[in-house]
């Protein structure tokens, strides 16, 4: 009972000690800003409203989530970024070496290289999750939305990117099981905006990893016999694409501490696998742009 006593005391105490500013506040009560005094050199910023002057430069970059609000609207409303792309990637087991994450990796790699190739092209945030049965997957790290919540979250996108203004909207997936469901999205909503000067089409000739193979064998001579040979739901190409996202991805420093920096045979020299990924990743950026051009021609989806 005395230590009780003694607890109690010290509670009331510390109670009466504290300021009368900061029990208003724990009771809900608010207390006026505290008066900053601005060094006589800092430049005071402007009031933000969405009409406001931007006051730095334009970032170099062609991402939507990594643009501020006002560089969106200014590539957009005054600079003629009229065309999004929306990209779908996947979460699923590549190995003892690769991440989740593969392929939405490629994504950030490819897609940059395409934005940039096509021009006046913004990327939306990539969409990383498939399409299965939530219930059915017990993979770790395999992550899925039923066939459902991921038709009405592309359908969503491109419909809040039509209505920012976007013009051209093109969907690609990295992965074999994306292709079907986002030429079932392009086709619905071309179809459902019939007249309204939106062109939205699915573009398949982006996923073209046969092709990838043999430009990275016959073109840069960097010939992998057995892309299997491993066992593994990885190959060179794939490996050399992400690491321009980050050598972190396929784990390579790890790798190299116990003389696994190697794919189906093929030693992976990071400056070497740098430069290959960057070529491969301009390769089906203009395999890609190419297609787009061809929709355009067309003027309807493919």
């Amino acid at each position: 009972m005395r230590g009780s006593n003694t607890l109690v005391g010290a509670l009331l105490v510390s109670l009466a000690a504290t300021p009368v500013s900061l029990l208003g506040q724990s009771r809900g009560q608010r207390q006026p800003p505290p008066d900053v005094v601005r060094p006589a050199d800092q430049r005071v910023p402007a009031p933000y409203s969405y009409d406001m002057v931007r006051p730095i430069a334009l970032a170099d970059n062609v991402w939507m989530s990594e643009l501020t609000i006002l560089e969106m609207r200014d590539l957009v409303g005054s600079y003629g970024y009229r065309t999004a792309l929306i990209l779908n990637g996947t979460m699923e087991a590549n190995g003892p070496y690769l991440t989740t994450g593969k392929h939405n990796h490629v994504l950030k790699v490819t897609g940059d290289a395409i934005a940039r190739t096509l021009g006046n092209t913004l990327i939306a945030p990539i969409v990383m999750l498939d399409q299965g049965d939530p219930e059915g997957t017990d993979t770790p790290g395999r992550l899925v939305l039923s066939p459902e919540t991921l038709h009405a979250v592309l359908k969503d996108m491109a419909t809040s990117l039509k209505a920012q203004g976007f013009r051209e909207i093109f969907f690609l997936g990295d992965s074999g099981s994306n292709q079907r469901m986002l030429a079932g999205v392009a086709a619905e909503l071309s179809e459902a905006w019939i007249g309204e000067g939106v062109l939205v089409a699915h573009i398949p000739e982006y996923y073209n990893y046969a092709d990838v193979l043999r430009y990275q064998n016959e073109v840069l001579g960097k010939v992998e016999l057995n892309k299997d040979l491993d066992g593994y739901h990885d190959d060179y190409y794939i490996t050399s694409l992400i690491m321009n996202d980050s050598p972190e991805h396929v784990r390579l420093k790890a790798r190299k501490r116990v003389s696994l920096d190697h794919i189906n045979s093929l030693y992976i020299d990071e400056a070497e696998a740098l430069e290959i990924g960057k070529k491969l990743a301009q390769f089906r950026a203009d395999v890609t742009v190419a297609a787009i051009e061809r929709v355009r021609d067309a003027g309807t989806s493919p």
